[in-house]
């Protein structure tokens, strides 16, 4: 199953207006098409879901009925604009096309396991061009492993790579959508793991089961997630994938998308991306929570302690009032962090 591939369905869906994100619909835990059952991977299903909540769960069903309401030719259409199936051009040798299915060959079966990623091959280098295109403003662009290349010496530039634009894939509004669910995906969904506090985080988790001799490993499985910073401005994309971890559960949320979180945390400090606005997270009961600080200056320490009584508070100086605090307001800590107060009259 590539990940991927959800997003592919999620784009044409939301350039065809053919769902809405409250659009209801019920996760039995399977769905029967023609003579093959496709199930979710959560035992029973998730029940009633929105389509953002399909896109949060990753949910398989839910997928294939955002598929069907596309129809073959529509979401092969869109498979071949975001440039599957073909070469990105990269400069580097030995780039594959991958493997699809031929639109003649496309039966009710092969376009649901498509609208989720089963049955398809295709590279991470075409992974990160379709995606970098679904949350861009819908440009698809030629990528490039070297930018430019430069006398050593001198550093004058020898050669550069300029942007170079291949096609308008969907429109800024169905990008701006897509952004929006992948963006639900890491505060609500399966993506939780990747969650940066202070910045945000768009993504999609992916647990492809591994293939040999054309039938499908037990036990034996490919995870991943493609994540994207910041959520509203993308300006770095990463794709972690995984073969056959062991000794942990084998999905994407719980084994790629922590390392990715690491990786985009690096390239925040790197380029210094500032904190934007970001999507409050739904924690689980097992989670870390962060919280954001209240503002205590100029408050008696009575009233400060009822306000901080979920941080631990450390004095310094005397007095009844708050002078000072760190962190300051509106900062989002460690639910239990120290709160440093400077005290005076």
């Amino acid at each position: 199953m590539v990940a991927t591939f959800k997003i592919i369905t999620l784009a044409a869906s939301m350039e065809e207006n053919t769902i809405d994100f409250n659009d209801t619909f019920y996760d039995g835990g399977s769905i029967q098409v023609e003579n093959a059952r496709i199930r979710c991977w959560k035992a029973g299903g998730h029940g009633s879901e929105t389509f953002l909540q399909v896109v949060e769960n990753s949910c398989n069903p839910g997928f294939v009925v955002m598929g069907q309401k596309l129809g073959k030719e529509r979401l092969f259409n869109y498979v071949e604009k975001f440039g599957f199936g073909q070469k990105t051009g990269i400069d580097l040798n030995g780039e594959e096309n991958g493997i699809l299915f031929k639109l003649d060959r496309v039966g009710p079966v092969e376009l649901a396991t498509t609208a989720f990623g089963q049955g398809v091959s295709v590279t991470p280098i075409q992974q990160i061009t379709a995606v970098s295109a679904a949350i861009n403003g819908g440009n698809l662009y030629k990528p490039y492993i070297v930018k430019r290349i430069l006398e050593p010496e001198t550093n004058n530039i020898i050669k550069e790579y300029d942007k170079t634009f291949v096609r308008k894939v969907i429109s800024e509004e169905a990008s701006k959508k897509v952004r929006y669910a992948l963006e639900s995906v890491v505060a609500n969904g399966t993506g939780r793991n990747a969650y940066i506090e202070g910045h945000s985080v768009g993504g999609k988790t992916g647990t492809a089961q591994k293939v040999k001799n054309g039938s499908y490993m037990v036990g034996n499985y490919i995870v991943s997630f493609i994540g994207f910073t910041p959520a509203s401005n993308p300006e770095v994309i990463v794709y972690v994938a995984i073969d056959y971890p062991k000794g942990v559960t084998q999905y994407g949320g719980t084994v790629s998308a922590p390392i990715a979180k690491e990786i985009l945390t690096d390239c925040i400090n790197i380029l210094n991306i500032p904190k934007d606005d970001v999507k409050p997270k739904e924690y689980n009961w097992n989670e870390i929570k962060y919280i954001s600080v209240p503002n205590v200056v100029g408050m008696k320490k009575e009233e400060a302690i009822k306000l901080l009584r979920d941080f631990t508070i450390n004095y310094s100086g005397t007095g009844e009032y708050i002078k000072e605090q760190s962190p300051n307001a509106s900062d989002r800590i460690k639910m239990g962090g120290t709160i440093r107060l400077l005290l005076g009259n």
